[in-house]
């Protein structure tokens, strides 16, 4: 690898690391809720959508023990909030799940309680199974949210793909403006 690509990489998955396990991803319950929830209400200005996204974010999180921060950092990657967000490789809702992805998980993807229930356990699936991978593990499972596992466990953490790379990029920015939010 070129030592530019590999700074580059270093430097991105160092950034995620960072905000995530300096941060303690802790925060009381009612700070989650206004970090949310105004996050979700500059893409979305429908009261009662905001207010149903963060709760939907907020039970998923409680029923599956993912932090909520992580889980809203990659739904505003993945759709801006959008309930009907598609991608042009066929990924579906909030969450951006794929069909057959959904199907594994045994969740509807057009439903957006189950896409967000769906991705919420995905990203714990992917926590889990690079959890062992040292100090960029979070890096390495938001990598798998967006290229898949077997391409992150292939190049032996987050592949050098452009648009992996930017997503990465993009969620932990996307959390470190949530923590800020909470800290405020």
């Amino acid at each position: 690898m070129k030592p530019l690509k590999l700074f580059r990489k270093m430097i991105m998955a160092t950034s995620l690391a960072f905000i995530i396990f300096v941060s303690g991803g802790e925060a009381e319950a009612v700070d989650y809720y206004s970090a949310i929830y105004q996050t979700v209400n500059r893409y979305n200005g429908n009261e009662v959508e905001c207010d149903w996204i963060t709760r939907a974010i907020l039970y998923a999180s409680s029923e599956y023990q993912v932090d909520p921060i992580l889980i809203t950092a990659i739904m505003e990657a993945e759709s801006n909030f959008n309930f009907h967000a598609t991608s042009p490789v066929g990924a579906i809702g909030l969450m951006q799940l794929m069909p057959s992805t959904a199907a594994g998980l045994g969740v509807n993807p057009h439903n957006p309680l189950e896409n967000i229930i769906g991705g919420t356990i995905y990203i714990k699936n992917q926590l889990g199974r690079f959890k062992d991978w040292g100090a960029y593990s979070v890096t390495d499972a938001v990598a798998a949210y967006n290229a898949g596992p077997g391409a992150v466990e292939k190049h032996g953490g987050v592949p050098n793909y452009s648009e992996t790379v930017h997503y990465v990029i993009k969620v932990a920015n996307n959390y470190k403006n949530l923590l800020a939010l909470i800290q405020a």
